[in-house]
């Protein structure tokens, strides 16, 4: 209990600091009346042109169904050689980089097509899948010797990989949840699937459309059990590929000319010398790496702390041990629709609501990822078996009961989302906060590409130093190894 105390305590320093720390100013003129007319939006749900919403859809739904296809069979393949420290690597630095700056560097070589959403997608899952994958076929691999006989691919095809097939599965089905607002949310950068539409009416006023495909996109990711299924993959597979048949935009010399010359440093690529190279980076690293860097630390800790005072607040109202079924039931659907809006969204949202500063952003990051650690507390304190002179009232067993004997769980989840919300701090910034995704957006609309690949190994090392000490404090915490496949569906 030491340990989780001085854990926490930590968590609670850097966090407080950070709140003081953070712009949390409020900028639009009359937020009321706004925030009343666009709740009051939701009781007039309309559409302009209803086969352009039909059709944001499909593109939304197909782009992340092959997307996830192609991603599930990269990331298998990768998983196997997992062990390989340079794969590792590399993987750390794909997946490190959010989806949507993947869509802005792509759309510096292929342009606004297909091609440019799908590969978006596919690096950075490919990358979280092999991660994932090669920890639940490891969590597999306590088969006895006499089991595994003298074959190791026999062992693995006939063996290790059935017993833990029904896991992989189940990882690749809540990925495909997240491809499909992944793939929503590349909207924002010109591609038309839903997050493009949404952006349109919001920043026309369309509130009653903005209602109309959040309310239809909710349903769509609480009905994919049924429509996304070991009987309908095949087939919706296949017609996803015929019915994204638009895959041009591949450029050899594109690609040649950005790899060799695009993001090559300005003064090296035109021979300016050490000096100028020096200088040149000096003021990037002056004027917008330490910005960027400790704007993004800030909102990350700050995020990581509302989330945790928000998913403590949260668990209670799905769990059997406090509330009955209605109620439950009631605080279930409010944690669905939360956890299904991509946080780039509801930071759109509030940024309308409340102008730009870390306020929507924090906002955002704290709903998304407070909703998900709640729901699993809750489901882990259904779990529990209490004694029969419990307490009766709720705070008693909240703080006496349950809470201390859920919180070691509750601190390993919480540093599994660590890692995402550093991420979509970085990207936040695409809104106008000033974290390292403010910088990398003014870079690529002044088309200085190697400043904004710079600015990327920034981001990626940022990502992978706090994936590394989370994974630190997971250990220190003595986490229960079976974390890895219970926390997969939190990466």
């Amino acid at each position: 209990m030491t340990k989780n105390l001085r854990v926490s305590f930590i968590i609670f320093i850097v966090g407080l600091i950070s709140f003081f720390i953070a712009d949390l100013s409020i900028s639009t003129v009359d937020t009321s009346l706004l925030v009343e007319e666009f709740f009051f939006s939701i009781i007039k749900l309309s559409f302009s042109n209803y086969s352009i919403l039909f059709e944001a859809f499909l593109n939304t739904i197909t782009i992340a169904i092959i997307s996830i296809f192609i991603s599930s069979i990269i990331g298998f393949f990768l998983a196997l050689f997992f062990s390989n420290m340079l794969v590792r690597i590399s993987l750390s630095f794909t997946r490190a980089i959010h989806e949507l700056f993947w869509a802005l560097i792509f759309l510096q070589i292929f342009g606004l097509n297909t091609l440019t959403a799908i590969l978006a997608i596919i690096i950075p899952y490919s990358a979280i899948l092999a991660k994932v994958y090669a920890e639940i076929l490891e969590e597999h691999d306590t088969f006895p010797d006499v089991l595994r006989g003298k074959s190791k691919v026999s062992y693995f095809i006939y063996t290790k990989i059935p017993d833990a097939f029904p896991h992989l599965i189940s990882y690749t089905l809540y990925r495909f949840e997240c491809a499909l607002r992944s793939t929503a949310i590349l909207g924002f950068v010109g591609i038309t699937t839903l997050g493009y539409y949404l952006s349109s009416s919001f920043m026309q006023g369309y509130y009653n459309e903005v209602w109309l495909m959040l309310i239809l996109f909710y349903i769509v990711i609480a009905s994919v059990k049924w429509w996304f299924n070991k009987y309908t993959f095949t087939p919706l597979t296949i017609a996803s590929f015929f019915y994204l048949d638009d895959f041009s935009g591949f450029n050899w010399d594109n690609l040649v000319r950005f790899v060799t010359s695009d993001i090559v440093p300005h003064p090296i690529r035109n021979d300016l010398g050490f000096d100028k190279t020096l200088a040149w980076f000096d003021n990037i690293f002056s004027n917008e790496i330490l910005p960027g860097v400790f704007n993004t630390i800030v909102l990350t800790q700050l995020s990581l702390f509302l989330t945790a005072l928000l998913a403590l607040v949260l668990f209670p109202l799905v769990s059997k041990k406090f509330f009955s079924k209605p109620t439950r039931l009631t605080s279930h659907i409010f944690l669905v629709i939360l956890r299904s809006t991509p946080e780039y969204i509801l930071a759109y949202i509030f940024l309308q609501l409340f102008g730009p500063s870390m306020l929507p952003a924090a906002l955002a990051l704290m709903l998304h990822n407070g909703s998900i650690i709640g729901h699993l507390m809750g489901n882990e304190t259904n779990l529990l078996s209490l004694r029969p002179d419990v307490t009766k009232k709720r705070n008693e067993k909240y703080f006496y009961e349950v809470l201390p004997r859920v919180y070691n769980q509750f601190l390993a989840f919480l540093f599994y989302r660590w890692e995402i919300i550093m991420r979509e701090s970085a990207i936040l910034g695409i809104l106008g906060i000033a974290t390292l995704g403010f910088f990398i957006d003014s870079a690529i609309a002044d088309f200085r590409l190697d400043k904004m690949f710079l600015l990327l190994l920034v981001t990626a090392l940022l990502n992978i130093i706090v994936d590394l000490i989370s994974k630190k404090a997971r250990e220190y915490l003595r986490a229960d190894a079976s974390f890895s496949s219970c926390g997969c569906s939190l990466k």
